[in-house]
């Protein structure tokens, strides 16, 4: 099984890029800061002199793509395309695990809880300049949340709490009894609203 779909515009658009490349010369994706906030992902040629024997190889129609193994586990899931619209052409790279390594189904509850918050939940906060971070599951189910950045003090975090988090996490836990911000919230130039 492939740790990255490579879409078929984007296994094309490798080929032709690799075309005007020194012969040999693949491509490679990795995670700079795997399992981080700050994590970012990339891709690039990957000349054949600096392939590593521990790096893992995915091979495609007419080329390769070498994932170096500390990135392994972050890019799970990856999805490489290349889309063109009114604005041009670009290639997207999504990689929901590239923040935090995906957790087992059947990790405890918790685990389970706090992934869904870093990968789903932070990046919609993110723009916003806020995050949110997970304080405790109580015994009785009850997630206890601590908001942050943008979202400290901003008039919405109610709303964004009941109408955004709890619903969004009820609906993927449904053992959850509710969510509970413990925040103390004091607005100031750093609130988003």
């Amino acid at each position: 099984m492939s740790i990255i779909t490579i879409s078929e515009s984007a296994q094309k658009h490798f080929k032709k890029l690799l075309a005007n490349q020194p012969n040999g010369t693949q491509i490679r994706v990795f995670v700079i800061k795997p399992g981080t906030p700050s994590a970012e992902c990339g891709v690039s040629y990957c000349p054949a002199d600096t392939v590593e024997d521990s790096d893992i190889e995915e091979k495609y129609t007419g080329f390769s793509v070498y994932i170096d193994e500390m990135s392994a586990p972050f890019l799970e899931e990856t999805v490489i395309d290349y889309v063109t619209d009114e604005l041009g052409s670009q290639l997207t790279l999504k990689a929901p695990n590239s923040k935090m390594k995906k957790v087992a189904d059947d990790a405890p509850l918790i685990e389970r809880i706090n992934y869904a918050i870093q990968v789903q939940i932070n990046p919609q906060l993110a723009s916003h300049g806020g995050h949110v971070s997970l304080v405790e599951l109580t015994e009785d189910n009850y997630v206890i949340l601590q908001f942050g950045g943008g979202c400290n003090g901003c008039s919405m975090v109610d709303y964004t709490l009941k109408e955004g988090i709890e619903k969004q996490l009820m609906a993927e836990f449904p053992e959850l009894a509710g969510v509970k911000d413990i925040t103390e919230h004091q607005a100031g130039a750093h609130s988003f609203c």
